[in-house]
């Protein structure tokens, strides 16, 4: 059973409304996203420092919290002082030990290191994704190197960092030179320093398969672990030194688009002595639930507990930490129930636990304790807020993490053991941004179609006639590995989804922000529906609920129906348009899948993911999931929004359903963003695409311009 020791940061969540300046009901686009976002969270490895990313309308800087020599109160601080909404995104934050430096990464597509920079601000002297080092006290940050991944060793006097799939190092010093540490093929990731920083550990990515790697810094030898013809990843060493442990995938038979997962070949986790190599299967997963790896969003999934090994696993269906002697035995279940583990943290002896999960509370995250070995879970944040990537403080007791509610953006905050938490809005809330006039949005459980219930946040107009008749839309996020909460989202993509969520129920639209099958949040058999994309894009029935359950409402005006999303969410939002003109009055599409076959071969620059003897009944199936393959029944019209810089979508997708619309006699428009990316890096271009949509949908819905 999951226990109840609630501590004081429930009342601390009040005082975030008592700063917020009073507004008109009515508010720009620009005031709604003009509020610092946090992300990145990290916690220093000793002591009692922690340090974020604070993205203040597109101009991004490094922030640290930290005690003053001989204090007791947290202050907060940037160590850099950026000043244009240039579109160079930072990350990776790292702590190095011993040294008051902080190390992050700066410029290109963090998602994707090693293409060729994206350059949406046209900055001609261009972009590359750089390494930097900076002190506690702030200074001109000190450039170490190209590169991204950036990990300092245990006693700080070296860092290691991937630059185009290799490894280089470079010393933590003004005037110090990188160089490659070793050579090999394939794809380096995951690096990892021993406890005594005399060996490193590393995954060696190989297309079809991985291998897990140490290199020595002594002999400067290289060896490879329990080589397998699997993907071996996620290398963790033990306290001591003496054992590797890392994750075994069966590498599967390749796909065409993306289709559920449920159960699969069994994963496993296996443990390497170094000193004897010899190698322990520790964990197998079961056949059947639990038996297809289902990750954390945190970075680290395995965490040493003494000599047991701490995981996530669906083995009753929802995502679950478990713990499993190191040497092999019965894995134990360590929080049960009907709900979700997102983010997780360790302290830094592994003797407890802090995790984000929606127990109790669906549509929101808040923070638990687990005590290991044996302690049940206890409650550590509840009410209308949202807790979430949990940063445990190298002293031990301290968290830092991020926390929003429905009215107040993601930012820095910090709970320690018998205080209220403590916030952390790096340069503030603007006078501007217009917190008391948002409406909190309400949760929805749908009607089950087609077996399944799908969920969602409705937000309502904060004003109207009695009896007044609104436009709707329908928003659908992408992923399709995401959740919409009953609040401000802790990823910027979906923290902007939010905002303008907002400023469109502000506008007198009644919004419904739906979380599809395919989604997360809702246990493994929701996520992995069956027939959902590629396999018969069952998800779409979710859409029809929902815009069943708008058409019922007495304040919706049925003619009036809307839809928009990026990503996912315009693959959905173009099947909508494709399949349900007659529903769907009109829809702004970002960055969409309209093929799941040409996706399939764009993915990989035209390498299909599919094997040749695929079935041709699969083929079918996921081109008849596909918008293009309904697009003679296009009636509506739709906003296309891309930028030409996309990896996780290709610019030709949009390219494709244009032509495919233009030959139909569609009407439709377009907004291209040259070199911005899926995730747009400016924030100029999410201001310009938003603007663009709300005023599309203004248009199309018949709605007036207002004041």
């Amino acid at each position: 059973m999951i226990s109840k020791a609630l501590a004081a940061p429930a009342v601390a969540i009040l005082l975030l409304f008592a700063a917020a300046p009073a507004l008109p009901a009515g508010f720009t686009i620009e005031q709604i996203l003009g509020a610092p976002f946090a992300s990145g969270i990290v916690a220093a490895p000793t002591g009692r420092e922690f340090a974020w990313v604070s993205d203040a309308a597109g101009r991004r800087n490094v922030w640290l919290a930290a005690v003053a020599p001989g204090g007791t109160q947290y202050t907060s601080r940037p160590l850099t002082r950026y000043q244009a909404d240039d579109g160079l995104a930072i990350a990776d934050l790292a702590f190095v030990p011993h040294h008051e430096q902080l190390l992050y990464v700066r410029g290109g597509d963090i998602e994707y290191p090693d293409k060729p920079a994206p350059n949406p601000a046209q900055l001609t002297a261009g972009v590359d994704l750089e390494i930097y080092l900076v002190g506690f006290h702030g200074g001109v940050p000190l450039k170490l190197g190209l590169g991204h991944a950036p990990a300092a060793s245990p006693s700080g006097d070296r860092i290691v960092y991937l630059h185009h799939g290799e490894v280089f190092t470079v010393e933590p010093r003004r005037g110090a030179k990188p160089r490659q540490l070793f050579k090999m093929r394939g794809i380096a990731d995951s690096l990892r320093f021993s406890p005594d920083g005399r060996l490193l550990a590393f995954v060696s990515i190989r297309v079809d398969h991985s291998f897990v790697g140490v290199y020595s810094f002594v002999d400067k030898s290289l060896r490879w672990l329990d080589a397998s013809l699997s993907f071996d990843t996620e290398p963790r060493w033990s306290s001591d030194g003496t054992r590797i442990a890392f994750l075994r995938t069966p590498s599967t038979h390749d796909e065409v688009g993306l289709i559920p997962h449920r159960v699969g070949s069994p994963w496993s986790i296996r443990v390497a002595d170094l000193a004897s190599s010899s190698v322990t299967e520790a964990y197998r997963a079961p056949r059947g639930a639990g038996s297809v790896f289902h990750p954390l969003s945190s970075d680290v999934q395995l965490t040493w507990n003494g000599d047991h090994l701490i995981f996530p696993a669906e083995n009753d269906g929802w995502l679950h930490l478990y713990s499993v002697p190191a040497n092999g035995g019965e894995a134990r279940l360590l929080t049960p129930g009907q709900f979700e583990i997102e983010y997780a943290s360790a302290n830094a002896d592994g003797s407890s636990i802090i995790f984000a999960g929606n127990a109790g509370d669906i549509d929101r995250r808040h923070l638990w304790r687990l005590r290991l070995p044996d302690g049940a879970p206890e409650q550590l944040t509840s009410g209308e807020g949202i807790e979430t990537q949990p940063a445990a403080l190298g002293n031990g007791t301290a968290i830092a993490f991020l926390r929003s509610d429905a009215r107040v953006p993601a930012h820095a905050a910090l709970l320690e053991p018998g205080k209220p938490a403590i916030d952390f809005f790096a340069e503030g809330l603007p006078h501007e941004f217009p917190a008391s006039a948002l409406v909190t949005p309400a949760p929805v459980r749908l009607p089950e179609r087609a077996g399944v219930a799908a969920h969602g946040q409705l937000f309502l107009p904060p004003s109207g006639e009695a009896g007044e008749r609104h436009p709707a839309v329908v928003f659908m996020h992408g992923g399709p590995i995401r959740q919409m909460l009953a609040g401000w989202h802790y990823m910027d993509y979906y923290s902007n989804a939010y905002a303008l969520n907002q400023y469109l129920a502000s506008r007198g639209y009644v919004v419904l922000a739906l979380n599809y099958r395919a989604g997360i949040g809702y246990g493994l058999d929701f996520r992995e529906a069956e027939g959902i994309g590629a396999a018969g894009a069952s998800e779409y029935n979710d859409l029809l609920s929902a815009a069943a359950f708008l058409r019922a409402r007495p304040d919706v005006d049925a003619a009036r129906i809307g839809l928009w999303g990026g990503s996912y969410g315009g693959f959905m939002t173009a099947l909508g348009l494709a399949r349900n003109s007659d529903q769907f009055a009109a829809g702004v599409d970002l960055h969409g899948v309209h093929d799941w076959h040409h996706w399939t071969l764009a993915d990989r620059g035209n390498i299909p993911l599919y094997a040749l003897d695929t079935p041709p009944a699969l083929l079918a199936t996921a081109l008849a999931s596909s918008p293009i393959s309904s697009v003679t029944g296009w009636r509506s019209p739709v906003l296309l929004i891309h930028g030409d810089d996309d990896h996780n979508v290709a610019f030709s997708e949009s390219i494709r359903l244009a032509e495919a619309l233009r030959d139909q006699g569609v009407d439709y428009s377009e907004l291209v963003f040259p070199d911005e990316i899926h995730g747009f890096l400016r924030h100029a271009s999410w201001i310009r695409a938003y603007t663009a949509t709300a005023a599309f949908l203004d248009t199309k819905l018949a709605r007036s311009s207002g004041p």
